[in-house]
């Protein structure tokens, strides 16, 4: 175990960096949350943004009423025009990494429609959520709003099986809290929360109010409401240990998870 920065140098200088006591000299010093008080709300591609407005404008509204009291950091899906992408891309053999590439092109456009909506207020997108830019917006108007997509492109991990990009917009939402030490990470859907089916598709679907990781794995609720590669992310998060879900096509939700409140479903990470 190193105790200073000297004998923490001197390991990095002279071991492997997989070495066993080098990773673990590196867990000397806590991690420096970055933007503590920030919360991360992701708005569904598919659920909500290409609903048009009817679904939208009503959440943009009550998006600018809490960031009075609230620092937020505003990611996009990228939903039904992806898919459409995904669909024909895939057709022609192209590498998960092009399909990324792809995706990420959509949740971009999502974010340049919602950055024109909140415009007057003062409220802009930045782009791949550079941290230059997403304090001084923070200080001056309470939120930003980022492309959810993570930056991966051609260096995107495989998936398991096919061509499907594992780490969508779920998951870049879900590292930009995590990386930056936000206070919580709420998903914006057009479901009441995590059911055990799809219920659109499932009338005999059940509610869960509150579930963990390993318990979502056991029950094998891997068709769920989010990307089930986010929650092996979550498990090995350091900051962000459990993310809400709500449904943001009934007013007052998302403020009311902003305020605390049990809505939807909470996952944990343990």
């Amino acid at each position: 175990m190193a105790n200073t920065t000297a004998e923490l140098e001197a390991l990095l200088m002279q071991r492997s960096l997989t070495d066993a006591q080098l990773l673990e000299a590196t867990e000397t010093a806590s991690d420096f949350r970055i933007l503590p008080d920030a919360t991360v709300i992701k708005i569904g591609g598919q659920s909500v943004i290409d609903r048009g407005r009817a679904a939208v404008y009503p959440l943009v509204d009550e998006i600018v009423a809490a960031r009075k009291a609230h620092q937020l950091l505003i990611g996009t899906g990228a939903g039904t025009r992806a898919r459409h992408l995904y669909s024909i891309a895939a057709g022609l053999n192209l590498p998960a990494g092009l399909l990324s590439q792809l995706g990420a092109s959509v949740a971009d456009q999502n974010a340049a429609m919602l950055a024109q909506l909140f415009a007057k207020h003062g409220i802009c997108a930045v782009d791949g959520a550079g941290l230059s830019a997403v304090p001084l917006f923070l200080a001056e108007v309470n939120a930003v709003i980022f492309s959810g997509m993570p930056p991966y492109g051609l260096w995107t991990r495989p998936a398991a099986e096919g061509v499907i990009p594992p780490y969508r917009t779920d998951a870049g939402c879900f590292l930009l809290a995590e990386q930056f030490g936000c206070k919580a990470m709420i998903f914006v859907k057009d479901e009441d929360g995590l059911f055990t089916a799809n219920p659109k598709t499932s009338k005999d679907a059940s509610f869960i109010p509150k579930i963990s990781v390993d318990e979502m794995k056991a029950r094998g609720l891997h068709d769920s409401i989010l990307e089930f590669p986010m929650l092996d992310l979550l498990q090995s998060a350091r900051h962000v240990h459990e993310v809400q879900i709500v449904n943001g096509l009934v007013p007052g939700n998302l403020t009311r998870a902003l305020a605390g409140e049990h809505v939807g479903t909470i996952i944990t990470a343990r």
